[in-house]
């Protein structure tokens, strides 16, 4: 549906240049909900630009449903971009016009006759739920009302492709969310793809499917939004993890812990689907001669399966905690031990095992 390949951009200014892209190879499904999260200057903006080309791409190729939009003529790009619908930030509603006519822009620019602009606009205000604002002005809407608006001239056209440029940034959280369910809407009773930048690790999870995490122009990783979840590879995208999924033991906890006489070391214990619903705390507890302290406990939903994760000290001898971290590793979950700082290891069984035989 939408492919980059070794696509780059640079901007130049005053003799110095700027690579906002470098060397991008990335693709979208037919269907995909395909999140593209960077911090700001990452370069997500200027990719989803080469999309429907307000922005040339300065070297390879981005190609649209089986088209290199650079290689076609004024004209035929004029015709290809009514099937790649596009929604902003601040919305850009002309203020001058109603909401009829500010859905109704595209239809009339491409000379469609006043009886088909009226059936298609009002069908489509009807679908965003905002058939009664159609004659009121931009100004005397709220701000997810103004966004249902855009949202409405993008779809107008009836296009395969919606290109969505940081739209819930300027709501609050409950008109997020009803912004967010309103494009998985469109995803699916429309069928159509949508590409979608954000700085909001929320909104990934909250709507997409896929994911691409951008750094200084790069894609430093992607795939399956679950799977970026579980298993971030780079420290940007842990921190965006870290955004949605709460895992942290604030450090004065430590340091209190650190005070008790006992010995004791700290685990995370990550859950995945199935797993998340098992007793496997108390079933460790009655086995082994431990003491289990829970400090901290989250779990949350990717794609319709759980993900969670404990924090939690381990109070007895050594070896034995040894044994009941073996215990729980078996339980088919991933463990690491974090220590006072806050920093996290992940274990190698045998060997921790291993010492504590010989120890």
């Amino acid at each position: 549906m939408i492919e980059f390949h070794q696509t780059s951009k640079v901007f130049e200014s005053n003799g110095n240049k700027v690579e906002a892209l470098k060397d991008i190879n990335l693709t979208i499904k037919k269907g995909d909900i395909f999140g593209v999260i960077g911090f700001s200057g990452a370069g997500k903006s200027t990719l989803l630009r080469t999309v429907n080309l307000l922005e040339y791409p300065t070297s390879g190729e981005v190609i649209v449903e089986g088209r290199n939009l650079a290689n076609l003529s004024q004209h035929e790009i004029r015709e290809a971009k009514k099937d790649i619908g596009m929604i902003f930030q601040h919305f850009n509603l002309v203020h001058s016009k109603t909401v009829f006519h500010n859905v109704a822009m595209p239809l009339l620019l491409s000379g469609y006759n006043k009886k088909a602009v009226e059936n298609r606009v009002y069908e489509i205000l009807r679908f965003v739920g905002i058939e009664e604002k159609a004659e009121n002005y931009p100004e005397q809407l709220s701000g997810g009302q103004k966004q249902r608006v855009g949202i409405a001239r993008a779809l107008v056209t009836n296009p395969s492709i919606l290109l969505c440029d940081e739209p819930t940034s300027a709501l609050d959280p409950e008109t997020t969310k009803s912004i967010l369910n309103l494009l998985k809407q469109v995803n699916e009773e429309y069928k159509i793809t949508i590409l979608i930048i954000t700085h909001e690790m929320e909104v990934i999870k909250q709507i997409c499917n896929r994911v691409a995490v951008m750094e200084d122009g790069q894609i430093i990783e992607s795939g399956n939004v679950y799977d970026i979840f579980a298993h971030p590879k780079t420290d940007t995208t842990r921190k965006f993890v870290k955004s949605v999924v709460r895992d942290e033991v604030p450090i004065s906890v430590y340091r209190l812990l650190k005070e008790n006489s006992h010995f004791s070391r700290i685990f995370k214990i990550e859950f995945f689907g199935i797993n998340s619903g098992q007793p496997i705390i108390s079933k460790t507890a009655k086995v082994y001669p431990v003491e289990i302290n829970v400090l901290f406990g989250n779990i949350t939903e990717l794609q319709g399966i759980p993900f969670g994760n404990l924090i939690v000290e381990l109070i007895g001898d050594e070896y034995e905690i040894k044994r009941a971290i073996e215990f729980i590793m078996k339980q088919n979950v991933k463990v690491k031990e974090v220590f006072e700082d806050g920093s996290e290891r992940g274990i190698d069984i045998e060997r921790f095992v291993g010492n504590a035989l010989h120890g």
